[in-house]
């Protein structure tokens, strides 16, 4: 089995650009509060999924997912030899949590995700 296969898609992230109007429509839909409730990031675990809203949208106007890898380099490594290409390179967003985004040959967007070992 592949990383892909053990863990997959657990995280969608949505870009927001007012977080507490957001936060609203998302609490009513989900029906619980967030369990990440700050300035920079709104995220709630719910039926197996993290959803979080992301102000300002990293730069991003539609929701990434992100598929939840146990080697993020080596998963670029093998998407870009695919043909894919990076969009942002892996970084540190806290706590030792990797995440990345690459392209597909369409321009798809496709969010990774390590969570420390």
């Amino acid at each position: 089995m592949t990383d892909i296969e053990n863990l997959g898609i657990k995280t969608v992230l949505h870009p927001v650009s007012d977080v507490e109007k957001a936060k609203a429509v998302y609490t009513a839909l989900l029906g619980i509060e967030p369990q990440t409730d700050s300035a920079y990031y709104v995220g709630y675990d719910v039926a197996g999924q993290h959803i979080g809203l992301v102000p300002g949208g990293n730069g991003e106007t539609v929701p990434v997912s992100y598929w939840h890898v146990t080697d993020i380099a080596g998963k670029i490594a093998e998407i870009t030899a695919a043909g894919g290409a990076v969009k942002q390179d892996a970084r540190d967003v806290g706590h030792g949590r990797l995440v990345a985004t690459v392209t597909d040959a369409d321009g798809n967007v496709l969010g990774l995700l390590q969570d420390p070992q």
